[in-house]
């Protein structure tokens, strides 16, 4: 068994932190002599006899200038050192403006609402024909023993009104590109229109005629 250390009228093992020279007692508890660690890994003051930790040194041996890391118990690789720059201390970042109190005082529904209003006044209303409203689809399978499916017509409309607001914001694009020649725009232009002619189907859910898809004339 090696060699007990004396400190401050007590005797320490090997294994216990009183036996290494990082640790010094400064006061004394019912527990014994207590200090705290140079470096700090346990904090606060604690009894020498604590158990060792990965950065031990014996009291005869010299302290190191810097510190021994400790290995990560996550990583085995160590972690590469944070590198403070001058400017991290000296530049902040720009403050953004103050919110308006009526805006941090809105719920979450009053604020998903706020933003619907503001989507409708972006898009012009597109509106379901009369005799739809209120409709449902069924898909039917070719098999009798499997359940048919049901589907709001409320919600077909607002998928198809979807499709068609961006392939409009596609077409725009498109037609706006800078990289893009005139024969590339032409080219992909009769794509977005057989796209609009594919749709002509679901025009007889529409209530207006500016509203309703519009195919290749030609």
């Amino acid at each position: 068994m090696a060699d007990r250390v004396e400190t401050a009228e007590q005797t320490y093992g090997p294994k216990e932190c009183g036996s290494c020279r990082l640790w010094r007692p400064i006061l004394e508890d019912d527990r014994g002599p207590i200090g705290p660690c140079r470096l700090t890994v346990r904090i606060g003051d604690f009894p020498g006899t604590a158990p060792i930790c990965e950065r031990y040194l014996a009291r005869d041996a010299a302290i190191p200038k810097t510190p021994p890391r400790i290995p990560s118990r996550r990583s085995p690789s160590p972690r590469p050192p944070v590198v403070h720059s001058a400017q991290a201390y000296t530049s902040a970042p720009a403050e953004l403006p103050p919110l308006p109190e009526e805006l941090l005082d809105m719920t979450r529904e009053e604020f998903a609402q706020a933003i619907r209003e503001a989507l409708r006044e972006e898009l012009p209303e597109v509106s379901l024909a009369p005799k739809w409203e209120g409709g449902t689809v069924i898909l039917k399978p070719r098999d009798a023993s499997i359940q048919s499916k049901e589907l709001p017509l409320d919600a077909l409309f607002h998928k198809v009104i979807m499709v068609r607001d961006r392939l409009r914001v596609l077409e725009q694009r498109v037609n706006g590109h800078e990289k893009l020649s005139d024969a590339e725009k032409i080219e992909m232009q009769a794509y977005i229109t057989k796209c609009y002619g594919s749709l002509t189907t679901f025009n007889v859910l529409f209530r207006d005629e500016k509203d309703k898809f519009v195919g290749d004339r030609s």
